[in-house]
């Protein structure tokens, strides 16, 4: 049998108590770096949705987002009597629209500029296309200030041939309700993709919003024969 002296029990008394303590320390410890690390993986994913979030309004921004989509003017403007405009071309000619009765009249609403190289393409198109062009007079409207048109011409000469109006302060655009439709990639601000048909009397015929930018020339000569 071990006897152990009064200053021996005391001696593994205050060790126990020293391993105790060690031990509570390190457990305290451990549950500080936990709290801490999740602490730091909650702050790090708030920020990423705050940043993502962020993103995704400057996104919807850029392209309209906030601005949503109505088609209801555009929608309603087959059977009514197309609203009147002076609009200057490129060659620095003003077109009456109510002026142009007693013909066929074919209006394309576009992004213009921005819109390569769809836009350009139908433009282009209706410039070149003379057995339209002798049914219906072709007038090709976009947003853009007249004096930048030049790059355009610049980089695809056949957009000369065309007759482009410029309606900077998109007056017109509102009027025909081309600015909040599903091919408007800048809704509130530009035209997208949209055409309207008139016929001699001066009378919306056909209006049509294409989501697929497509050149239309063949469809919209079916119209016109239709007149």
């Amino acid at each position: 049998m071990i006897i152990l002296n009064k200053t021996g029990l005391i001696a593994i008394l205050g060790t126990g108590i020293v391993i105790a303590l060690i031990l509570v320390v390190s457990n305290f410890n451990i549950e500080v770096n936990i709290n801490s690390k999740g602490d730091q993986v909650s702050t790090d994913k708030e920020t990423g949705q705050s940043v993502q979030g962020s993103q995704t309004d400057s996104m919807a921004s850029h392209h309209g987002g906030s601005t949503p989509v109505d088609a209801t003017i555009f929608n309603g403007l087959v059977g009514k009597s197309a609203p009147d405009f002076t609009l200057e071309n490129y060659d620095g000619k003003k077109i009456i629209l109510s002026e142009l009765k007693g013909k066929n009249v074919i209006l394309f609403f576009n992004e213009g500029l921005m819109c390569y190289p769809a836009c350009w393409n139908q433009i282009a198109a209706f410039g070149k296309d003379t057995e339209l062009g002798s049914k219906a007079v072709i007038l090709n409207i976009t947003a853009d200030p007249k004096n930048e048109w030049k790059q355009a011409i610049d980089k695809m000469p056949e957009l000369a041939s065309a007759n482009v109006l410029f309606d900077g302060n998109r007056q017109v655009s509102q009027k025909y309700g081309v600015l909040t439709l599903p091919s408007s990639m800048h809704k509130g601000q530009f035209p997208g993709h949209s055409y309207v048909v008139i016929d001699k009397e001066g009378i919306v015929k056909f209006a049509r919003d294409d989501i697929q930018m497509a050149v239309r020339n063949q469809e919209l000569s079916t119209e016109i024969n239709k007149l």
